[in-house]
């Protein structure tokens, strides 16, 4: 849960040379928003009500980012 990382809101970018991914996670009236983004394009936006949910969307979300920096990619500050 969300618990495991202190905040309500997660949110990380990666960056390999000039590409930028960006994966959030954010409060929204009702529910969640689970965000995927491209060079600053959006190209997912998922709403959830359900918790778990949520949850196997950052599990998701977290493995593919283990996968990206395997492949060279860079956490942005």
């Amino acid at each position: 849960m969300f618990e495991d990382i202190g905040v309500m809101h997660f949110v990380k970018s990666l960056r390999n040379q000039e590409r930028t991914l960006r994966y959030s996670i954010a409060p929204i009236e009702g529910g969640w928003e689970v965000r995927e983004e491209r060079d600053s394009q959006v190209v997912k936006r998922v709403r959830y009500k359900d918790w778990h949910r949520v949850e196997r969307a950052r599990k998701s979300i977290v493995t593919e980012l283990d996968a990206l920096r395997n492949k060279g990619w860079r956490e942005e500050n």
